[in-house]
């Protein structure tokens, strides 16, 4: 009889670990607490819009060919890819937005345009975030990171030293650009790993090679068809997914998890990846004395930001939105120390809007729009209506000053989602809505294992451990702890 394998949780993590697992041979079956797959990337309709709930941009186009390719795949078989160009706006004041375009020739003409000079800089610092993507996306991330002898080698302490892992990526930045506007464009896509740009290591403008040189992409029907597409090949290589399952406990004999006990029945198992909040797992569903952290431990990490949602259907177009726009019209400094340095409710908060039925009419009615807002903030804040509502109309007033039209009246649907709607359906750590930090205290061996200390068979997936928060990242996660489990459990 095949090893029988329970994977705790059906987001991007638990579905790559589940299938890879399943393809190796062993009987696997998912328990998910929601009533449909995906995780933070669930999906939900409503007055006819299609509403993707997370994640809304879809990056590193390599990491899904490389996931689906595993399995004799590819993302075309399963859902429509679109490049988006622009690749999206920011918008600086009511008068003033820089459309990023897709193909780095037109970057480069844009950069010059806004600081002369800048082009073949631009041109030399994806050039060098070409080399980190590559080290770091193709090596280091699927790395277990279980053992220092992981990254004992010649070759791989060479790498490290041109990452500029211990260079801040700010001053990174700084070498190249000087105008405030490009700085704030090259610093965007870092604001979501935890820290300032100044606490940042350099390394990670690889994510802006994967932004700028490898393209923002859109698939057709939302990023949901990517769950969707996920959950078929799944099904196809036998995993059995069971909605409504909320995990109570994991018992645990002799140091081996023997079964996992839901409010709806009992499944034993030869090995257990937990996907769902790692936090949760440890103080929730097994004993104390299993525990690889105690609460000191998790009470000094350093978490991503935290999100205050709002869904919005409108019944008109809104004609000066695109697909993905970024509102950088007040202080990028004030709004990140009031993030990560001393953590509050923002006082002047940027945020971003994605308006997906600019590419996608079937998200929303025929002359309608579908509009997803976002404010990152910080996690572990208490979030009653009276709060959501103070920050909804706040960035409504710089939406509508920027389209130069009224938005609020036109408004048939509106649902908001803040840290109390994340803790209830992912049980998340403090609310958080992207996992840990990625900071160099934070990264690779730093990080919460993937593997239980004390329990011989439980293992651990997804945006609290290796290699870190986000829907590439999180598939290859699942990957990798396939590989462990088929390592240890034969």
């Amino acid at each position: 009889m095949p090893k029988r394998v329970l994977v705790i949780g059906a987001g991007f993590a638990g579905l790559a670990a589940a299938t890879s697992l399943a393809d190796k041979g062993y009987d696997v079956t998912i328990l998910e607490k929601n009533d449909m797959s995906g995780g933070r990337a669930r999906v939900f309709k409503a007055e006819g819009f299609t509403f993707d709930m997370g994640p809304s941009w879809y990056w590193m186009p390599d990491v899904f060919e490389t996931y689906f390719a595993r399995f004799g795949k590819k993302p075309a078989d399963y859902y429509n890819l679109v490049r988006l160009d622009p690749s999206y706006t920011v918008v600086f004041s009511s008068s003033e937005a820089v459309h990023l375009p897709a193909g780095l020739d037109k970057l480069e003409t844009l950069f010059d345009q806004l600081e002369p000079g800048s082009g073949p800089k631009l041109r030399e610092f994806l050039k060098q975030a070409a080399y980190k993507y590559e080290v770091g996306m193709n090596k280091f991330v699927w790395k277990p990171s279980r053992s220092v002898s992981e990254f004992i080698s010649v070759k791989l302490l060479f790498d490290v030293a041109r990452l500029d892992v211990f260079k801040s990526f700010a001053s990174h930045a700084r070498k190249f650009f000087t105008h405030p506007r490009l700085l704030e464009i090259i610093e965007f896509p870092v604001l979501f790993l935890g820290a300032t740009p100044a606490n940042t290591p350099a390394m990670y403008s690889l994510m802006n090679y994967a932004e700028m040189a490898l393209g923002t992409w859109y698939p057709m029907g939302g990023m949901h068809e990517i769950v969707k597409a996920m959950v078929s090949l799944a099904e196809e290589k036998g995993v059995k997914i069971l909605l409504n399952q909320t995990v109570q406990k994991i018992d645990v004999l002799k140091n081996k998890a023997q079964r996992v006990v839901t409010t709806d029945g009992i499944f034993e198992a030869d090995a257990v990846v937990a996907g769902a909040d790692y936090n949760h797992v440890e103080t929730s569903l097994v004993a104390p004395e299993y525990r690889n952290y105690d609460d000191a431990y998790w009470n000094t990490r350093v978490m991503a930001p935290s999100s205050l949602l709002f869904y919005l259907g409108i019944n008109k177009r809104v004609p000066k939105l695109q697909h993905h726009t970024l509102f950088f019209d007040e202080d990028f400094k004030l709004h990140a120390q009031e993030i990560y340095e001393t953590p509050r409710w923002p006082s002047k908060p940027l945020f971003y809007v994605s308006a997906p039925s600019k590419t996608d009419p079937g998200v929303a009615p025929e002359g309608h729009e579908n509009l997803f807002l976002l404010i990152p903030v910080a996690p572990d804040l208490t979030d009653d209506d009276k709060t959501r509502e103070y920050y909804f109309d706040m960035i409504m007033s710089r939406l509508e000053a920027y389209v130069g039209e009224n938005i609020r009246s036109h408004i048939v649907f509106k649902r908001s989602y803040a840290h109390s709607d994340f803790k209830q359906d992912y049980n998340a750590f403090r609310g958080n809505a992207y996992g840990l930090a990625n900071t160099l205290r934070q990264t690779a061996l730093l990080k919460p294992s993937l593997k239980n200390k004390r329990v011989n068979n439980l293992f651990y997936t997804g945006q609290l451990t290796v290699p870190g928060p986000g829907v590439p990242p999180s598939l290859i996660s699942g990957l990798v702890v396939a590989d462990e489990v088929a390592k240890e459990i034969t």
